[in-house]
């Protein structure tokens, strides 16, 4: 496995290699700990949400400064791939993929592959529930009922994954026309759309509001952490992330790249999720599942149009007439 460079340690010439970084915080940063201490390379990471990392790769085009997208919603990623603005890689686990994920990696050209996946659904505050005597929501339906007006946080689709993967998952589940009138009832219910997309499942799991739209893996995070959340998969089906790593074109230290693309898909990379207190599924089919990982195959989920969805244009469009027809202040 080619997790080291000839030469490369602390201090010495080679350049700091320089990753965007799309999951959890806590993640991010036991990553960047284990990879150096594996590598011997130094990093600098940055925690941003993915629509964040994509603008900015988008508008370093001529002149990246990154080297390395890891995590984000893949869709996002396959759209950074259409516009020629990532390098192919063939990574050394790339047979020890699952299938989906070796699906993801085709769909890419060669140029993505997958890390995780994972289902997205919503979680409420238990205790607070209780407190404001409301029924538990179960269904995407529920959330438009008038009694969850002003108790429930999304995240803003021009910057969150998750949200975009939301909308991307009504449109699929209800078609276009309906999951607009959809958002636009449920819109009347949101008290406030982050920029990240875990951000709401945080603020239920404090108590700062009832209902958190999330990844179920951000939401179970919390729970075993003690917060009194209860975790919904939807009950008209729900869409699902493949998360993603991409070397960035035109970056300056393309083998040190390589090498934590390498890592990144290795049982041993992907075990740093688990340490770090995450609760996605690994693409690496040799890696271990993190004990309380949500059963993805037990959740309804639909047959998520990731080349569709996956689209440039398509991204555009449905965040234009998001930004139109649902929240143009944000």
């Amino acid at each position: 496995m080619a997790f080291w460079l000839c030469g490369a340690s602390h201090g010495m010439s080679e350049p700091r290699l320089n990753v965007l970084c799309g999951v959890d915080e806590a993640w991010c940063m036991t990553m960047e700990k284990a990879f150096e201490a594996r590598a011997g390379i130094d990093i600098s990471m940055v925690r941003k949400s993915t629509g964040d990392i994509l603008d900015q790769i988008r508008a370093e085009k001529s002149h990246s400064t990154v080297d390395v997208w890891w995590g984000g919603t893949g869709d996002a990623h396959l759209q950074a791939a259409s516009e020629n603005l990532l390098d192919r890689y063939q990574p050394d686990h790339e047979h020890d993929m699952l299938p989906w994920a070796q699906n993801f990696f085709a769909m890419s050209g060669s140029r993505s592959a997958a890390i995780y996946a994972g289902a997205l659904g919503f979680a409420y505050n238990s205790d607070l529930l209780a407190a404001l005597k409301l029924p538990a929501p179960t269904c995407w339906q529920d959330l438009t009922k008038e009694v969850y007006r002003g108790h429930i946080q999304s995240g803003n689709p021009n910057s969150s994954g998750t949200a975009f993967t939301m909308l991307a998952t009504l449109v699929q589940l209800l078609g276009e026309e309906e999951a607009f009138r959809y958002m636009a009832a449920l819109n009347r219910n949101i008290v406030e759309y982050t920029r990240s997309g875990s951000a709401p499942v945080k603020a239920a799991a404090r108590g700062e509001v009832l209902i958190g739209i999330s990844f179920m893996h951000d939401a179970v995070t919390l729970k075993e952490g003690g917060a009194p959340l209860v975790i919904v998969a939807p009950c008209e089906g729900t869409g699902y992330e493949i998360g993603a790593i991409s070397i960035v074109k035109g970056s300056r230290n393309a083998r040190a790249a390589q090498a934590f693309v390498d890592f990144a898909l290795s049982p041993e990379g992907q075990a740093t999720g688990a340490a770090a207190g995450q609760n996605q599924v690994p693409s690496n089919a040799k890696a271990a599942l993190p004990p309380a990982a949500p059963d993805i195959t037990m959740i309804k989920m639909v047959d998520y149009d990731f080349a569709t969805f996956g689209l440039s244009d398509e991204r555009s469009r449905l965040l234009t007439r998001f930004d139109t027809e649902i929240s143009p202040t944000q």
